[in-house]
């Protein structure tokens, strides 16, 4: 298994929650979630049994409609798993729960018993046809896992240095050098390639071969798909999903609806768009009319941005239609030849890191009253009772004409002002520009 933070989540869990809570760990499909809960039974408990509901029998099953005996219950686990259930020092995972909606809820009784301790796993966990009639249990703590994150990444690769001499160089203001800087971009355009997939990062380090990480990416968006006509059989979420590079593309100050579903809008397919939220699959950036402390309370659902959860998948996802040996955007990212039209892989990178630290994903357009010329702040962060405006570039260019007319109008609200781009560290009056591989640290 590689080396994933949310582990030590698990542990903190485990000793604060002392049996009193069950945690809910939901991710997209293909994150890890399995390995790593069953990784922590392995390692934090004398005995552990995971029922996958994917796979779990008839007779499993049947033991969740009546729990009016939990000794039996017990006893018919452990003799269908072959495991012996140690009190206070053994674990139950309830892998891929949503697939049985029953079990989940039988947790606040399992939890009331206090003999063992229990996870959950599972996507689309949200989805209506999931907690359709049951009773939602209060005794469970929700987590969310993603795909590898970059330093996640350079674990797997076996390099434990990077990250912390980045947070010390972030934390000092000091830029590490171009020869240096060239050398990290580098390093992440492979991880922007790669991505955060843990099967897609082991097939890239076992094999070294572009092409067969792009199979193992392409057979998790099939994956995806399946899950999409299972929630919307009309088609319409695959629709909307495979149209968000061509969205991103057309850089414009909101997803244009219209132009992939014809005859809908933005307002009449919000559940859509919750649906595609809650699989964990896609990121959304609502609009703040208002961008302030608050931004959560002034989103408009009706305009909005979408993003991939992992870039790598994005990458892939943006030339599926085409075989692999015509897919030259490996090429030229891992070279920086990218040209201007695919500078949306950095705002997807972006969205996907800004998200991986724990931030909600708002951005905010405006127009000038008197040229009525069109900014946008890509992405704004709340922090200190104030607000944090970014504007992405996907070059060296150190123009931010957007974050400067913001910070004119809301002037009162700013904390600080970052530059994402892919020069060395640097200021430019009040805006700190900083290298793409620095967003973890914002």
């Amino acid at each position: 298994m590689f080396k994933r933070k949310i582990y030590n989540k698990l542990q903190q869990w485990k000793e604060e929650s002392q049996g009193r809570t069950a945690l809910l760990i939901e991710g997209a499909r293909r994150v890890g979630k399995s390995t790593v809960v069953e990784t922590f039974g392995k390692n934090e408990y004398t005995s552990y049994i995971l029922i996958d509901f994917s796979v779990a029998s008839q007779a499993v099953k049947e033991l969740f409609y009546d729990l009016s005996d939990l000794n039996f219950f017990f006893l018919q686990l452990q003799l269908q798993y072959k495991t012996d259930l140690i009190e206070r020092e053994s674990l139950i995972i309830f892998d891929e729960v949503q697939l049985f909606p029953l079990a989940r809820q039988a947790i606040k009784a399992l939890v009331k018993d206090g003999r063992y301790d229990y996870i959950e796993t599972g996507s689309l966990i949200s989805i209506r046809k999931n907690v359709k009639d049951i009773l939602i249990p209060s005794e469970e703590r929700k987590i969310s896992m993603y795909p590898m994150d970059y330093e996640e990444f350079l674990w797997a690769k076996g390099d434990n240095v990077t990250t912390n001499l980045l947070r010390s160089v972030f934390e000092s203001r000091k830029p590490v050098g171009e020869k240096m800087n060239r050398r990290l971009l580098r390093d992440f355009r492979l991880y922007m390639l790669i991505g955060g997939m843990p099967q897609a990062v082991d097939e890239y380090l076992r094999t070294n071969n572009f092409h067969k990480v792009d199979i193992i990416k392409r057979d998790i968006l099939n994956l995806y798909e399946d899950d999409f006509r299972k929630i919307d059989a009309t088609g319409r979420i695959s629709m909307l999903f495979d149209a968000i590079p061509a969205e991103l593309n057309k850089n414009t100050s909101r997803y244009q609806v219209s132009s992939v579903l014809a005859n809908e809008r933005a307002d009449s397919i919000l559940e859509l768009i919750a649906q595609m939220k809650d699989s964990r699959t896609v990121l959304v950036a609502y609009h703040a009319n208002d961008p302030g402390v608050g931004m959560s309370a002034h989103k408009d659902l009706r305009k909005f941005k979408l993003f991939l959860a992992d870039t790598g998948l994005f990458t892939t996802l943006t030339f599926k239609d085409r075989d692999f040996t015509e897919n030259t955007i490996y090429e030229k990212l891992l070279n920086d030849k990218l040209s201007a039209n695919l500078g949306y892989l950095y705002e997807n990178i972006v969205a996907q890191m800004l998200t991986a630290s724990g931030n909600e994903l708002f951005y905010h357009t405006f127009a000038n009253e008197k040229t009525k010329h069109n900014y946008e702040v890509d992405f704004i962060l709340s922090k200190k009772n104030k607000i944090c405006p970014i504007e992405v570039k996907s070059s060296g260019y150190k123009i931010h004409t957007s974050l400067d007319r913001f910070s004119e109008k809301y002037s009162e609200r700013i904390l600080e002002k970052y530059l994402i781009y892919t020069k060395d560290l640097q200021k430019d009056k009040d805006v700190l520009m900083l290298p793409v591989y620095m967003v973890p640290f914002l």
